[in-house]
């Protein structure tokens, strides 16, 4: 099987059709995914076509999403409201069987609905643990509890899996263990290695096998690197790679964020997180920054990479079957019984 050469910048665009500036962009050889936010969105049609778009620019490019369910769900009307993790975290606490195959009937009906649209990839499951100390994570983790992260994140993969989705695991290695928005700051978590292994490297080392890509938080742990971690080598490489014997693609989280100012402006941000071992750079929300991004890449000479296309969908889905399938109707049934958000 040949496998093609990727960029290893992943964009966005501005709204619910392309513009010549989106396209221009995507146009841009090192350009290898686009993600997808709400303002991308007004219907299931819309978003169809949309994708189809993207894909008559360049065919071959990964279109991803944040779509995880509760407060973190991009796409609303037509789609399914997926309940937030951590509510199928305290179903499992009282009944396991009962959580374990609704996660799992859960990955697959998000993975299809998206698939059905176009879309390969959700930036899911959230690998982090916490209830309610951090304040972007909180109801986007299944729990606090290691080994319940592990058990229903690996039923939604499974899930996702059967439906032709790839996962990604996020945020490595483990962002609920600080109150701060890495979105708006740059926060510190002072706790050791001993006490990350016990507890948020768990799911990472567990799940390593399955899940397909890994995306970093912009945290720092200064009691185990000085860098952050999407620019930390000893994270990403000497850590992730060699110690775990992770194999898949490593995303940064998206580099406009505060919590990668610490690194630089964009050329240098860029240039420490791939010399640290991220596979491909997130740059959305500032036009601009996607431009120096791309600007760096051209001027040195960065190689292009093959395994982004492993996290390319794998099966096609008819929306019109999808709706009147039996498994879709039964899941939306469950989750309105069990009252679950």
């Amino acid at each position: 099987m040949s496998f093609k050469k990727y960029g290893r910048l992943i964009v966005d665009i501005e709204g619910i059709s392309l513009s010549d500036a989106d396209i221009h962009l995507i146009q841009d050889p090192h350009v290898g995914g686009l993600i997808l936010f709400e303002r991308n969105f007004n219907s299931q049609e819309q978003l169809k076509s949309l994708c189809k778009d993207i894909r008559d620019i360049k065919e071959d490019i990964l279109i991803a999403v944040d779509h995880e369910g509760g407060r973190v769900q991009r796409f609303k009307k037509d789609f399914t409201q997926i309940p937030s993790m951590q509510s199928l975290g305290k179903i499992a606490k009282s009944n396991q069987a009962q959580g374990l195959a609704l996660a799992k009937d859960i990955g697959w009906l998000l993975a299809s609905e998206l698939i059905a649209c176009g879309i390969d990839i959700s930036f899911t499951p959230v690998l982090d643990l916490d209830t309610d100390k951090s304040i972007i994570i909180g109801d986007r983790a299944f729990s606090d509890d290691p080994q319940l992260v592990i058990d229903l994140a690996e039923a939604l993969i499974y899930g996702m899996q059967e439906a032709g989705m790839s996962a990604t695991g996020k945020h490595f290695p483990g962002h609920g263990g600080v109150f701060e928005d890495s979105h708006l700051e740059a926060p510190i978590d002072n706790r050791e290695l001993e006490e990350l292994f016990e507890k948020d490297l768990k799911p990472y080392i567990v799940l390593k096998d399955i899940l397909s890509g890994v995306m970093t938080a912009h945290l720092t742990y200064p009691k185990i690197d000085s860098e952050a971690v999407s620019f930390s080598y000893f994270w990403l490489t000497a850590f992730m790679r060699e110690q775990i014997g992770f194999k898949g693609v490593i995303f940064s989280d998206d580099l406009s964020m505060k919590g990668a100012d610490t690194a630089g402006n964009y050329s240098e941000k860029a240039r420490k997180s791939l010399e640290a071992g991220c596979d491909m750079l997130i740059v959305c929300n500032n036009r601009q920054g996607a431009k120096e991004t791309a600007d760096f890449l051209t001027k040195n000479n960065i190689s292009k990479i093959s395994k982004i296309q492993t996290m390319l969908k794998t099966k096609n889905i008819d929306w019109n079957n999808l709706q009147d399938d039996p498994r879709r109707l039964d899941v939306i049934s469950r989750i309105k019984d069990l009252g679950v958000q």
